[in-house]
């Protein structure tokens, strides 16, 4: 099995795009197959500079590697052209594609010309090709004179009527046009460079692409590519197209309607955000692919063994930003203290100053429940530096009057205390909580206020034990002193 992933440098890789490349990547790896990455870079006109790096970036952070691509070979189609003007020669010689002339304008003032109630569109076919200025209605003698001074032309695929194109889909079973309705597609644009369609379908035969694996958005395009797999006397590969990814309000999620609703749509966002690669690939699988049984939690390597495209749907399925949070959370569970602390090093020491390896690891020992992105580490500053001011509605809400004084006589209990351990500190609170004749919730939470700074967080004797018991006595003064 060859598959490949070709993304256009025209912008920066889509989260819709990251989902193909992953259904590409998924077949190869289960099958042993080659994954392969090609640039189709021949829109020279929306080019987009540093688009080809952050594809190649994101796939390689979301840990899809490529067998066959950039770096290991000619697979940009801008260093492909002798390949296409090879095949359009030896489509001009048998007939089945010719050269145009026509203008913009001329096609434009065509369509006006022609429309009828019954066809109000008409497009440049074969039942308007004859009103034009091309090959089949000029004189070679003309064409030729046309060309050698330098006038502009294109080259598009002669298509017949009368004949159904038919394929089957692996993931919507059989599929049939007729070529009454297929356009005489422009395979080779003024400028000189190939199309989309052109370079596609002779990219695929000349890389022995088995499967093509792409979004429902190219389905239209497909009977013009098995036309060309005909014209030329190729066998057409097997074909299979994704269902849309909808915004949470229904409608494809492009960019314009995914801004208004505050969700990325580009890899590098999802991955400036501390998203997981894993779980924005997990979650992406399952945008289209149902898996057997009930599991939804997969390691990539769990998504390569249980993936098979024809447990893919045909119905466009919305994205969920707060899933997507799930997801994360989940992944985030996964891991080990040591893996997410040392994912966050830089970090902690550019906001805290030397901040070692093991209390890194402690911190995110501690936190491991609480996050929701292993950056949540570096937020939680209380673990790192104590407190300078205090949660006002916290302090209005659970510092009451007695509150320095209970708050003291745990200060100084804890100063006496033999064993620091989390059995200990609460035996601790609830001893003096009891001689001052509180509840424990009396003296819990302004304890906790007083060390954190915020009412909420992990198990306060944890928090305490981790903070040990210098620091924990020094930040109950400071916050009795600073609320009284």
């Amino acid at each position: 099995m060859r598959v490949r992933f070709a993304p256009s440098p025209t912008g920066y890789l889509h989260i819709g795009g990251l989902r193909t490349a992953l259904y590409n990547w998924l077949l190869a790896r289960k099958s042993g197959g080659v994954f392969i990455l090609r640039i189709e870079d021949t829109d020279r006109s929306r080019f987009v500079g540093d688009a080809e790096q952050d594809i190649v970036d994101s796939l390689q952070w979301a840990g899809l590697d490529v067998d066959e691509g950039p770096q290991t070979g000619s697979y940009r189609q801008s260093e492909r052209t002798d390949l296409y003007d090879a095949a359009l020669t030896r489509l001009l010689d048998a007939g089945r594609a010719y050269v145009a002339f026509d203008t913009p304008a001329e096609i434009e003032e065509m369509r006006v010309r022609l429309a009828t109630d019954a066809n109000p569109n008409p497009r440049y076919d074969w039942s308007t090709r004859s009103h034009m200025k091309n090959s089949l209605t000029l004189s070679a003698n003309e064409v030729a004179a046309r060309i050698s001074g330098g006038e502009p032309y294109v080259i598009r695929l002669r298509v017949e009527p009368g004949s159904d194109v038919v394929f089957t889909d692996l993931v919507r079973g059989e599929v049939s046009f007729r070529t009454d309705e297929v356009d005489d597609q422009i395979l080779r644009k003024s400028d000189g460079l190939p199309t989309y369609h052109l370079a596609n379908v002779v990219d695929d035969h000349d890389m022995q692409i088995s499967h093509v694996v792409r979004g429902e958005e190219w389905l239209s395009s497909t009977p013009k590519h098995v036309l060309l797999y005909d014209a030329f006397g190729w066998d057409v590969p097997h074909m299979a197209h994704l269902p849309l990814i909808l915004s949470p309000t229904g409608g494809k999620l492009s960019k314009r309607n995914a801004e208004r609703q505050g969700i990325p749509v580009f890899v590098k966002e999802y991955r400036a955000a501390g998203y997981e690669p894993e779980a924005l690939l997990n979650y992406l699988a399952l945008l289209g692919w149902h898996p057997p049984g009930e599991q939804e939690i997969f390691s990539l390597q769990g998504l390569t063994d249980a993936f098979s495209l024809d447990r893919v749907g045909q119905s466009g399925v919305q994205f969920d930003k707060d899933k997507l949070a799930w997801f994360n959370g989940q992944h985030l569970r996964g891991m080990t203290p040591e893996a997410i602390a040392g994912g966050q090093m830089e970090a902690l020491r550019a906001a805290y100053g030397d901040v070692s390896q093991d209390r890194a690891v402690e911190a995110a020992t501690l936190m491991h429940e609480r996050m929701a992105f292993a950056s949540d580490l570096v937020a939680f500053d209380y673990l790192f530096r104590a407190p300078e001011t205090w949660d006002e509605a916290a302090v209005k809400k659970r510092w009451k009057d007695d509150s320095p004084g209970l708050v003291t006589a745990y200060r100084e209990a804890l100063a006496a205390l033999p064993d620091w351990t989390a059995e200990s500190l609460e035996s601790c609170l609830r001893s003096t909580a009891e001689q001052h004749g509180a509840g424990a919730g009396r003296l819990i939470h302004p304890v906790r206020l007083a060390v954190s700074g915020v009412s909420h967080g992990p198990g306060l004797f944890d928090l305490l034990v981790y903070l040990g018991r210098d620091a924990t006595c020094e930040r109950l003064q400071t916050a009795v002193r600073a609320l009284a």
